[in-house]
């Protein structure tokens, strides 16, 4: 299925309408659980991360693509390609402390950005998966897309 939408995927069309379903996204994988939302019910690895809002201290929810990589999930602050860098990823580099609903469990996470060879690694397995990354690269050329990896907290 995922074939399908990568190409789609690629389009500024697709980003508007990818933005224009997320309240629903969220929804959907908050009611469920992280089991289903609009991107699982087209065959895309979707979780969903809460994390606090670096002003208001509130929680913040998003859903976002992902990989499972080094006991964690890596996650893309792509914002479709666009011009800044999405708002949870500010809040998570201000609040490393998170969770993640996915497959019908919560787990607390600790967010940590990426660089280096790490990040090269870990954008080549995300891009490997949606191929649309690489072209919401181009599009936000002025500024390198934030890559993180999402560590579940022991206990």
């Amino acid at each position: 299925m995922r074939g399908v939408f990568a190409g789609f995927g690629k389009s500024r069309a697709f980003a508007v309408l990818g933005r224009a379903l997320v309240p629903a996204d969220r929804a959907l994988l908050r009611i469920s659980g992280g089991r289903i939302g609009v991107g699982t019910a087209v065959g895309l690895r979707t979780l969903l991360l809460t994390i606090t809002g670096r002003r208001s201290g509130e929680p913040r929810q998003v859903p976002l693509l992902y990989v499972e990589r080094a006991g964690g999930y890596v996650v893309i602050g792509s914002n479709w390609g666009g011009e800044a860098h999405p708002a949870w990823s500010a809040n998570l580099l201000a609040q490393p402390k998170a969770t993640v609903a996915l497959r019908g469990r919560t787990t607390e996470v600790t967010g940590r950005l990426l660089t280096g060879d790490e990040r090269q690694e870990m954008w080549d397995a995300v891009a490997a998966y949606w191929p649309a990354y690489g072209r919401y690269a181009v599009r936000a050329s002025h500024r390198d897309i934030r890559v993180f990896l999402l560590e579940p907290v022991s206990r």
